[in-house]
């Protein structure tokens, strides 16, 4: 019989309704030490983080965020114990199979990104076929990196350019930052506005190198299966706080502005309460 767990609720966050962001990646990382702290096998803090994607996904739907990546599972995960990584791939085409209907009915794209061929066949299938039931769908875009590796993804990328180099379909002074950018399937999801990671470590992991170049990071000290919607609009709010000038400088006005904090007025009238999307 599992432990009772406890969590601790906290006030609802506040998030600007018209400055959120496009894209948001996440490095669900700590399933592992939280089954350790619970006195459970690693496989439970892999299946109580699964109901955390679920609320995340839901949370991100409702706020209107376009696209959501999350961080499945990496091509180093494939080192871990083989117990373990049979346990995840189980427990992740159950999650897509029980998803499935919501998925459809709130019309979320799915998408599937990484070396996807060394899945499972039975993982594969269920995988492939959600993917081309929900390609007709334009709400939220749901991307899932699964046997992923951002340097892997660009070396593909890198091989797939060379093949047409060699057969002369592209010239080679013809390449650059936008033949790479179509042959990524990371990219499909359009460039990372926020990167947020989890379970208290301060690295990106090889997650979306590329999709990710001007990404606003935010870390959080939650382990995965505690992380819930107002972490996530912690993380939004924190990334609202920001100034993103993708290696531009500011206009004089603008820094006037801010430290006379003359838009204070107009940022609290675009601010949502969450409470309504829970």
């Amino acid at each position: 019989m599992k432990p009772p767990i406890c969590r601790v609720t906290r006030a609802i966050v506040l998030v600007r309704a018209d400055a959120l962001p496009r894209h948001i990646a996440i490095i669900m990382d700590g399933n592992g030490r939280w089954a350790q702290r619970h006195g459970l096998p690693r496989t439970e803090g892999h299946r109580e983080g699964s109901e955390a994607v679920r609320q995340v996904v839901r949370a991100s739907r409702r706020l209107g965020v376009a696209g959501l990546t999350l961080y499945a599972f990496s091509e180093q995960n494939w080192q871990r114990p083989i117990g373990e990584v049979h346990a995840l791939m189980e427990l992740f085409r159950e999650f897509l199979i029980s998803e499935r209907q919501e998925v459809l009915r709130t019309g979320i794209r799915v998408r599937a990104i990484g070396r996807l061929q060394r899945l499972p066949v039975a993982l594969r299938q269920t995988l492939d076929q959600l993917v081309r039931d929900t390609a007709h769908c334009t709400g939220m875009t749901l991307q899932l990196a699964v046997s992923y590796g951002g340097r892997e993804e660009i070396v593909d990328a890198a091989r797939r350019l060379a093949l047409r180099v060699a057969d002369g379909s592209l010239k080679p002074d013809d390449l650059d930052e936008s033949c790479f950018d179509a042959e990524l399937p990371s990219t499909g999801a359009g460039p990372v506005d926020l990167l947020i990671r989890t379970g208290g470590e301060r690295r990106i992991s090889n997650f979306l190198l590329w999709s990710a170049a001007y990404a606003e990071l935010h870390f959080s000290n939650t382990l995965w299966p505690e992380f819930n919607e107002n972490d996530l609009y912690e993380a939004i709010a924190s990334y609202q706080a920001r100034e993103r000038r993708f290696g531009l400088v500011a206009p004089v006005s603008d820094e006037i502005a801010n430290a006379k904090g003359s838009d204070t007025t107009d940022k609290d009238d675009a601010r949502i309460s969450t409470a309504g999307l829970l």
